[in-house]
């Protein structure tokens, strides 16, 4: 529910409004604007009703949110939401920004290596994985520890923030140790036991769209981590699965421009795994631009032919530096800055 205050109404009249949704068991929110205060309560809708604060004599107006998700809209919250990631970058509000590396963390050498030209191109954030879900059991599971502590000594080295997939509620207070943030892959992304533990942290959500997934479903998962707290949510359009052979998944860009509308959150994608072929990584990552996207995760790799996780979508370092060149004018013809 949102409820409106009259110009006149004073702060002490939002507080009695909010103690008096929180005394009925509710979420209060507090929005102040620049013209009205607005309010919010999330909670059971026939208690909200009970509470007729239509009939206060500073509430001017009264909105029932109507979706399913609450805190992800922009009913609630109009204006885009930047998300802090460390280290002077941002996500949302403007800016592009391109987040690269490795599918999987293997060694030291090889992370450092792929950092540096990751961040000798333009990149300002990391990408590399740890723990592996992969759909094989005989397939590279990723290092663990080993590769979060390779993934966090790097960081700090170059002064870059990185993301690391994490597939387990075990596991959240390891990656919260060794990571800028954390990334939900599109496997896990309805493991509702995950989201909530991911809720109750205050670190970024990169949270991927499943493979089958609606994008009300993604707006839903959303809404489990903000419900908990944890308002630094990125959602990202990685690829579905359709009947289309040609493309390792299909890449709704559709969705960005709708998440947009419904949403406060920043968007970005992952061309990567969208297309899942080398060769068409930049046009799909020039789209994303173009079409309204915050950012793309990238995957690139010091030597992709010896990759031991998805080497035939990983960008060579020169790719990822066109790449990154070719983004920057798309993103000034369509008015963001990519620092």
């Amino acid at each position: 529910m949102i409820i409106i205050l009259k110009s006149e109404a004073a702060k002490e009249d939002a507080d009695e409004i909010l103690a008096q949704i929180e005394a009925a068991g509710l979420k209060p929110l507090y929005m102040p604007g620049s013209e009205r205060v607005v309010l919010g309560a999330i909670g059971d809708e026939r208690v909200l009703g009970q509470l007729h604060l239509d009939s206060h004599p500073m509430v001017e107006s009264v909105k029932a949110i109507l979706s399913p998700y609450k805190l992800v809209t922009r009913d609630v919250h109009p204006h885009d939401h930047v998300v802090e990631l460390g280290h002077g970058v941002s996500i949302g509000g403007g800016t592009f920004t391109v987040i690269g590396g490795p599918c999987a963390i293997e060694s030291l050498e090889q992370m450092r290596a792929t950092a540096v030209k990751v961040k000798e191109a333009g990149g300002l954030a990391l990408r590399g994985g740890a723990f592996k879900p992969r759909t094989s059991p005989y397939s590279f599971q990723g290092l663990g520890l080993e590769g979060l502590e390779i993934l966090k000594q790097v960081s700090d080295e170059l002064s870059m923030p990185s993301f690391t997939e994490v597939v387990e509620v075990a596991d959240v207070e390891v990656v919260h140790d060794h990571a800028s943030g954390f990334q939900v892959g599109a496997r896990s992304m309805q493991n509702f036991r995950l989201l909530k533990a991911l809720g109750e942290t205050r670190k970024p959500v990169l949270l991927k769209r499943g493979m089958a997934a609606k994008i009300d479903d993604l707006l839903n998962a959303a809404e489990y981590i903000l419900s908990g707290g944890n308002e630094d949510v990125i959602l990202c359009e990685r690829g579905i699965t359709t009947f289309e052979t040609a493309t390792r998944n299909t890449l709704d860009l559709n969705a960005i421009p709708v998440l947009k509308k419904k949403s406060h959150l920043p968007v970005i994608v992952d061309p990567s795994h969208g297309i899942g072929i080398r060769e068409f990584v930049i046009p799909m990552a020039l789209a994303a631009v173009a079409c309204g996207a915050d950012g793309v995760i990238v995957e690139t790799h010091i030597d992709p032919a010896k990759a031991l996780s998805d080497g035939k979508q990983s960008l060579y370092p020169e790719q990822f530096a066109d790449m990154v060149k070719r983004v920057r004018a798309v993103a000034e013809a369509v008015g963001k800055t990519c620092p």
